[in-house]
């Protein structure tokens, strides 16, 4: 039985509280299960050196586990980013640009931090699913302040969302936690649309390789966890359009 007695195709509870930091342009927590993550955007003028004078925007993510985001202290990262630390935060970004019309931006750089609070397995796919939604609420931000012109179109393109699914003891799983994640032949983490088209796929045999069939099964379980997490960033943001 899994923990919380859910159902192979089951997720952990959601939670996404919008607005958590005062300062920020755009923020949430979410919560994926014992798995939390503060998302932070933040908008600052100009955009890397390769992309001046294009008139393009441009979207990057950080990533940072606390100390004590899991059961033993972790080193803070201090003067060098660790391998696992900079894939992620390459992932996030390229799941958040895959879906931002960068030329209605303007040269502006919106940078999302993801911190993990607590890890309780799946700490990558809570922070693209949160960095989506602080992205929106940013977007807004500059509409608002009138840096943006609603007669362009909305720069995003679909709602995203990330959830990991995986082969535990022989059974295609979706949303593992940490002992599941850590006991799992296979463990795949997939990034998608509202529409259920693929931004990322990232999957590994960690004991046992896996069958086309069993990829497709672990494709279907997420297919459906994005889909019911975008229909939760779609209740929380509303429509992906300039609100009047």
């Amino acid at each position: 039985m899994r923990s919380g007695n859910r159902t192979p195709d089951q997720k952990r509870d959601v939670k996404i509280t919008l607005n958590y930091y005062d300062y920020a342009e755009g923020s949430c927590l979410v919560e994926y299960g014992r798995t939390k993550v503060l998302c932070v955007a933040t908008i600052e003028d100009g955009v890397p050196h390769h992309l001046r004078g294009q008139g393009k925007g441009w979207v990057t993510g950080e990533y940072n586990m606390l100390p004590r985001a899991s059961s033993e202290r972790i080193r803070r990262e201090r003067t060098k980013v660790g391998g696992r630390t900079t894939e992620i935060q390459r992932l996030i970004g390229r799941a958040l640009r895959s879906v931002v019309r960068s030329e209605w931006l303007g040269e502006r750089s919106i940078t999302l931090d993801c911190d993990v609070l607590q890890a309780d397995g799946g700490t990558r796919t809570a922070s693209i699913t949160g960095a989506f939604i602080a992205l929106t609420q940013a977007i807004h931000h500059l509409h608002k302040r009138g840096k943006i012109s609603d007669s362009f179109p909305f720069p995003l393109k679909s709602y995203v969302s990330a959830i990991s699914v995986g082969m535990v003891k022989g059974a295609p799983v979706l949303d593992l936690d940490y002992l599941e994640d850590s006991s799992a032949d296979t463990d795949m983490n997939l990034v998608m649309t509202h529409d259920g088209k693929m931004i990322e796929i990232q999957g590994t045999a960690e004991k046992e390789p896996f069958t086309e069939e069993e990829f497709h099964e672990m494709l279907a379980l997420g297919r459906k966890g994005c889909k019911e997490l975008c229909a939760l960033q779609a209740e929380l943001l509303g429509p992906l359009a300039w609100r009047k």
